[in-house]
């Protein structure tokens, strides 16, 4: 079967980078701290603009911000801040790219706390990935019960940009979700 002909969600498209990110990536279960971390980022950064447009700064965002690591990004400062500011391969917004700083210390404290960012955010769904059943685009919520109470508790420990609708696409990026339609080619490969 060729590429084309595989049925996928229909986001998706044909774009390339937006196919790839869709075969590969998204609803793979995540346990890797600096992916979460990564995911964090790039979701908080596309509060009102397109993933896509995200997708195709995301490695500039990597090597703007040190792979994502947020032990380094948590000691940023003003001259770092302003250096990030000027950079055209990522979105140079002031909130977000502070969010981004604050969030990576947080991310930090929920680590010490917890042993790891990936033991939290799964430990709230006993560590299992839930599996919906969507026929259709139409039916995928923008956020849920789920996400309501993971972006309240995130917001309580001093995260930024972790609204509710950033999580839960957050949750499907992880794998926490697995959002692809029933019939896509995918949702049997990252069920289990």
């Amino acid at each position: 079967m060729s590429n084309t002909d595989k049925t996928r969600c229909p986001w998706c498209g044909t774009d390339p980078t937006y196919v790839r990110y869709h075969d590969e990536e998204w609803g793979v279960p995540v346990h890797d701290d600096l992916k979460h971390f990564e995911f964090l980022v790039l979701e908080s950064a596309q509060a009102g603009l397109s993933w896509l447009t995200v997708l195709r700064k995301r490695e500039n965002y990597r090597k703007a911000m040190d792979g994502f690591d947020p032990s380094k990004i948590a000691l940023y400062d003003d001259k770092k801040l302003n250096e990030l500011l000027q950079n055209v391969g990522i979105i140079r917004n002031r909130l977000k790219i502070k969010a981004t700083i604050n969030n990576a210390q947080k991310f930090l404290e929920i680590a010490e706390e917890y042993g790891s960012f990936d033991k939290y955010i799964w430990s709230f769904t006993n560590n299992k990935s839930i599996v919906n059943q969507f026929k259709a685009l139409s039916e995928l919520p923008a956020k849920t019960s789920l996400s309501d109470k993971i972006s309240l508790d995130l917001k309580k420990r001093g995260f930024k940009f972790v609204g509710s609708t950033i999580i839960y696409a957050h949750l499907q990026a992880i794998g926490v979700v697995n959002d692809h339609l029933t019939d896509c080619f995918r949702f049997q490969n990252v069920s289990h």
